[in-house]
């Protein structure tokens, strides 16, 4: 494990009663990287988070966060860990103000609670009771609470869920500021446009083992991938997939005599990717740069 780097996993193994739920996942993670885990539902992927976070144990493998096992925190390994559950409830009768200031006293370095709250985009919403936030500003007030504490690492679980697409695009803005701020960022996420928004890297997990390793762009081989050329000719649609869409564009608008109705091109998007990748289980860990 280097100075760099801020998680590392090593054969990591837990079954609930002989079935296995995570199976020999190795992964790495460095400082300031903003990572999203993605997977189906059983997959893993909740059991692989809550270990990083110490709240579950596992039955094998060596893991360390930030040059620490979670299986045995300590208080100030806990000062350093931020998290940002997929539901929170609680305290609903409390303002914004009140609650951070609370929370605060909690981090032996904790941030300055009012620049939190700014930070955050509630500072017109310092004297509103939690209960009457819409659930955009809520996840806002979760995000305080968990950056509170100044962590180094900071593990979103689902932290768009139920939002509408304004809110989330706000959310996704808040995040890229606090990557930008050196935070290494933990994202487990069923949106893959935020994966593609927010992650450097993405890992897909089906099986209990890490299947595919890449940014969004090349992951499962994506850049690679044939693009799908689409064309209306003679009244009808046309698609081709070819692996020189410029020279097949170039050939097709000759052959057309110039402009080319209806003309797409696109290759696969994340998406397709990732369905195929969770629909071949058995494939080997492809790591991509």
């Amino acid at each position: 494990m280097t100075a760099s780097t801020a998680i590392r996993v090593r054969g990591l193994r837990r079954a609930y009663a002989g079935v296995p739920a995570v199976d020999g996942l190795d992964l790495d993670v460095e400082q300031g990287e903003v990572f999203a885990l993605l997977g189906p539902n059983g997959a893993g992927k909740t059991t692989t988070v809550e270990i990083l976070e110490g709240f579950r144990r596992r039955d094998a493998g060596e893991v360390s966060v930030l040059g620490v096992d979670p299986a045995r925190p300590g208080a100030g390994w806990r000062a350093r860990i931020g998290i940002v559950l997929q539901s929170s409830g609680g305290h609903d009768e409390l303002t914004v103000q009140e609650l951070v200031h609370h929370f605060a006293g909690y981090y032996p370095d904790a941030r300055d609670p009012d620049e939190v709250i700014a930070a955050v985009g509630l500072d017109e919403k310092r004297a509103t009771r939690a209960r009457h936030l819409s659930g955009g500003q809520r996840r806002r007030l979760d995000v305080a609470l968990g950056i509170l504490g100044n962590p180094a690492l900071l593990f979103l679980d689902e932290p768009t869920t139920g939002f509408d697409p304004e809110a989330r695009r706000e959310f996704w803005a808040l995040i890229r500021s606090l990557a930008g701020g050196g935070t290494t960022i933990i994202l487990t996420t069923h949106y893959l446009d935020e994966a593609e928004h927010l992650a450097g890297r993405v890992g897909v997990i089906t099986g209990g083992r890490i299947v595919a390793l890449g940014s969004p762009a090349t992951l499962g081989g994506r850049d690679h991938d044939r693009a799908i050329v689409g064309w209306t000719e003679d009244g009808r649609q046309h698609t081709e997939r070819t692996a020189e869409p410029t020279a097949f564009v170039t050939a097709l608008a000759h052959r057309l005599g110039g402009e080319v109705p209806g003309l797409t091109v696109s290759r696969p998007t994340l998406e397709d990717v990732y369905l195929r990748l969770i629909d071949e289980p058995s494939q080997a860990v492809e790591v991509m740069p």
